[in-house]
């Protein structure tokens, strides 16, 4: 098991084979334009600048160069899809995720007991606080024992990319495209740092769920959260989206690469046909300057689409 930096672990071919039955992956970008739009908000069509010159981004991870995209006009969800809307797909369909059928996922040292702690056989080769847990699934995001009973509200996570499609589909929408998910995370704001400006704390006030403190050992939660917030915490984007910044990553449609977008397409733009990783956006709460400020809106890293962690979720969109 690995990890890319120190924000979402990789499940590896030495971690398990692909479990029977799961989702197909979708190649061909299918445009949606019929189902609800309860929950969504508009995002018009039209040219916006894309990736950053950031001093401090990570080179690897090809958030430059700044170019001109032009897309046509969606809607996205406001929020993160919760468990409260993924134990309505899972209820209508029987859908196991992959953490189920593989029967583990990734958990964050913080957040596991004593007795949980001595039982882990697994850590993440280079970020150690990264543990394989048995029995880890969206609904037991700690293992067992632990539940969402007061989380209905907080983002699904333990949740792959091939469960982030499923429900999509399931839902008559699909996954947002990188440039469609920088586009609606920028909220209008052109080549800002953040969702909301430049600076992260305008007048001292936490605008995202992230880490605050000595990673990985003390979380002193200024924000008003240790681990995952509601799906509405903190105000809204320009555009009327929550939490584009910090709480949990989002998985995109597009495959992950460094370079692809240097000289590809600039309309509509899909990422490469093929890949190891699927694009995730947007940072989460175990990000902190020290080591991961992939909290910007131009950050992004890669993930194999069969992992799954317990700071990772997704949101959906649908053409207009």
């Amino acid at each position: 098991m690995k990890g890319d930096s120190c924000c979402t672990p990789t499940r590896g071919p030495r971690d398990g084979a692909a479990p029977r039955g799961a989702a197909k992956e979708i190649h061909a970008l299918r445009r949606i334009r019929a189902g609800t739009l309860e929950g969504m908000r508009p995002i018009p069509g039209g040219e916006f600048l894309m990736g950053s010159a950031d001093a401090d981004a990570w080179i690897a991870d090809g958030e430059g160069p700044v170019r001109a995209i032009v897309l046509q006009p969606f809607h996205i969800d406001a929020c993160c899809v919760t468990n409260g809307q993924f134990n309505d797909f899972v209820n209508a369909t029987a859908y196991k995720t992959e953490a189920e059928r593989f029967g583990w996922s990734f958990v964050f040292q913080l957040f596991l007991d004593a007795e949980q702690i001595a039982r882990v056989t697994q850590r993440v080769v280079g970020s150690e606080w990264w543990c394989r847990v048995d029995g880890a699934t969206w609904r037991h995001p700690e293992g067992p024992g632990s539940n969402i009973k007061k989380r209905w509200e907080h983002p699904v996570v333990h949740v792959s990319w091939h469960d982030a499609a499923a429900y999509a589909a399931w839902a008559g929408k699909r996954l947002p495209t990188e440039a469609e998910w920088e586009c609606a995370a920028r909220g209008g704001l052109v080549q800002k740092r953040f969702a909301w400006g430049d600076e992260l704390t305008p007048g001292g006030r936490h605008l995202c769920n992230i880490w605050q403190g000595v990673f990985p050992t003390e979380n002193t939660a200024e924000d008003g959260h240790v681990g995952t917030a509601p799906s509405r915490s903190f105000r809204p984007n320009g555009y009327g989206l929550y939490n584009v910044a910090g709480n949990v990553w989002e998985w995109c449609r597009d495959w992950f690469s460094p370079d692809f977008h240097v000289a590809g397409p600039r309309v509509d733009p899909e990422g490469p046909p093929e890949g190891s990783r699927k694009v995730v956006r947007g940072g989460s709460y175990l990000c902190h300057h020290s080591y991961c400020n992939r909290y910007r809106v131009s950050a992004r890293i890669g993930n194999t689409p069969d992992s799954s962690t317990g700071n990772t979720g997704f949101r959906c969109v649908r053409d207009a």
